[in-house]
Protein backbone atom coordinates (compact mmCIF):
# COMPACT_ATOMS: atom_id res chain seq x y z
CA UNK A 1 0.00 0.00 0.00
CA UNK A 2 1.52 3.32 -1.07
CA UNK A 3 0.29 6.19 1.09
CA UNK A 4 0.89 9.67 -0.31
CA UNK A 5 2.81 11.86 2.14
CA UNK A 6 1.55 15.42 2.28
CA UNK A 7 3.98 18.13 1.24
CA UNK A 8 3.93 21.41 3.16
CA UNK A 9 5.14 24.78 1.94
CA UNK A 10 7.46 26.57 4.35
CA UNK A 11 9.57 29.72 4.44
CA UNK A 12 11.59 32.02 6.64
CA UNK A 13 10.08 35.30 7.89
CA UNK A 14 11.19 37.46 4.94
CA UNK A 15 10.37 34.79 2.33
CA UNK A 16 13.86 34.74 0.86
CA UNK A 17 14.16 31.03 1.76
CA UNK A 18 11.21 28.93 0.61
CA UNK A 19 11.00 25.16 0.71
CA UNK A 20 8.68 22.18 0.55
CA UNK A 21 8.82 19.58 3.30
CA UNK A 22 7.42 16.08 3.78
CA UNK A 23 7.10 15.18 7.46
CA UNK A 24 7.84 11.64 8.62
CA UNK A 25 4.74 11.36 10.80
CA UNK A 26 2.79 14.55 10.21
CA UNK A 27 2.90 16.60 13.43
CA UNK A 28 3.14 13.63 15.81
CA UNK A 29 6.90 14.18 16.19
CA UNK A 30 6.62 17.78 17.41
CA UNK A 31 9.07 18.63 20.19
CA UNK A 32 11.48 21.08 21.74
CA UNK A 33 14.94 20.52 23.14
CA UNK A 34 16.56 21.76 26.33
CA UNK A 35 20.16 22.03 25.06
CA UNK A 36 21.85 25.42 25.44
CA UNK A 37 21.20 26.45 21.82
CA UNK A 38 17.62 25.23 21.48
CA UNK A 39 16.70 26.67 24.87
CA UNK A 40 17.74 30.13 23.65
CA UNK A 41 16.34 29.68 20.13
CA UNK A 42 12.92 28.70 21.47
CA UNK A 43 11.70 26.93 18.35
CA UNK A 44 9.47 23.89 18.18
CA UNK A 45 10.58 21.32 15.60
CA UNK A 46 8.89 18.52 13.70
CA UNK A 47 10.66 15.64 11.94
CA UNK A 48 11.39 15.12 8.25
CA UNK A 49 13.77 12.68 6.60
CA UNK A 50 16.98 14.12 5.22
CA UNK A 51 15.57 13.77 1.68
CA UNK A 52 12.20 15.23 2.75
CA UNK A 53 13.11 18.85 2.01
CA UNK A 54 13.13 20.54 -1.38
CA UNK A 55 14.19 24.16 -1.73
CA UNK A 56 12.07 26.32 -3.99
CA UNK A 57 14.34 29.33 -3.59
CA UNK A 58 17.02 30.77 -1.36
CA UNK A 59 19.00 27.71 -0.32
CA UNK A 60 22.12 29.78 -1.02
CA UNK A 61 20.83 32.38 1.50
CA UNK A 62 20.97 29.91 4.39
CA UNK A 63 23.69 30.27 6.98
CA UNK A 64 25.02 27.28 8.91
CA UNK A 65 25.65 27.30 12.66
CA UNK A 66 27.35 24.47 14.55
CA UNK A 67 28.61 24.24 18.11
CA UNK A 68 30.10 21.85 20.67
CA UNK A 69 30.49 18.52 18.79
CA UNK A 70 29.67 20.17 15.43
CA UNK A 71 27.48 17.16 14.63
CA UNK A 72 24.16 19.02 14.32
CA UNK A 73 23.82 21.51 11.47
CA UNK A 74 21.49 24.42 12.25
CA UNK A 75 20.35 26.53 9.29
CA UNK A 76 18.86 30.01 9.34
CA UNK A 77 18.09 32.74 6.83
CA UNK A 78 21.01 35.14 6.40
CA UNK A 79 18.59 38.05 5.85
CA UNK A 80 15.90 37.74 8.56
CA UNK A 81 17.71 35.36 10.94
CA UNK A 82 14.89 32.83 11.27
CA UNK A 83 15.93 29.23 12.00
CA UNK A 84 14.37 27.06 9.29
CA UNK A 85 15.69 23.56 10.01
CA UNK A 86 18.58 21.49 11.29
CA UNK A 87 20.18 18.15 10.60
CA UNK A 88 19.94 16.25 13.85
CA UNK A 89 22.85 15.10 15.94
CA UNK A 90 20.79 12.25 17.40
CA UNK A 91 19.90 10.97 13.92
CA UNK A 92 21.83 12.55 11.01
CA UNK A 93 19.30 11.04 8.58
CA UNK A 94 16.61 13.31 10.02
CA UNK A 95 15.85 17.00 9.96
CA UNK A 96 14.15 19.04 12.60
CA UNK A 97 12.01 21.63 10.83
CA UNK A 98 10.84 24.81 12.55
CA UNK A 99 7.08 24.30 12.77
CA UNK A 100 6.57 28.09 12.65
CA UNK A 101 8.02 28.18 9.14
CA UNK A 102 5.31 25.84 7.82
CA UNK A 103 2.54 27.76 6.10
CA UNK A 104 -0.64 27.95 8.20
CA UNK A 105 0.92 26.34 11.30
CA UNK A 106 1.66 27.99 14.64
CA UNK A 107 3.37 26.50 17.70
CA UNK A 108 0.25 27.58 19.60
CA UNK A 109 -1.81 25.07 17.59
CA UNK A 110 -0.45 22.33 19.88
CA UNK A 111 -1.73 21.97 23.45
CA UNK A 112 1.33 20.00 24.56
CA UNK A 113 4.88 19.77 23.26
CA UNK A 114 7.39 17.26 24.64
CA UNK A 115 10.76 18.77 25.61
CA UNK A 116 13.68 16.42 24.95
CA UNK A 117 16.59 16.46 27.40
CA UNK A 118 19.29 17.94 25.19
CA UNK A 119 21.57 18.71 28.13
CA UNK A 120 22.03 14.95 28.64
CA UNK A 121 22.16 14.10 24.95
CA UNK A 122 21.63 10.40 24.16
CA UNK A 123 24.76 10.22 21.99
CA UNK A 124 26.86 11.47 24.92
CA UNK A 125 25.84 8.67 27.27
CA UNK A 126 24.69 5.82 24.97
CA UNK A 127 21.11 6.04 26.13
CA UNK A 128 17.61 6.69 24.91
CA UNK A 129 16.28 10.21 24.52
CA UNK A 130 15.08 11.45 27.87
CA UNK A 131 12.17 13.79 28.41
CA UNK A 132 12.99 17.01 30.26
CA UNK A 133 9.37 18.14 30.51
CA UNK A 134 6.26 19.21 28.66
CA UNK A 135 5.26 22.66 27.42
CA UNK A 136 1.54 23.32 27.64
CA UNK A 137 -0.45 26.02 25.90
CA UNK A 138 -3.88 27.04 27.09
CA UNK A 139 -6.02 29.90 25.92
CA UNK A 140 -7.16 32.38 28.55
Amino acid sequence: MNVEIETYLASCHCGLVTFKVRLTDEFDTIRRCSCSYCRMRGAIAVTANLDGIEFVQGQDKLTLYQFNTNAAKHYFCSACGIYTHHQRRSNPNELGVNVSCIEGVSPFDFKEVIVSDGINHPTDNNSETRIAGVLRYSET
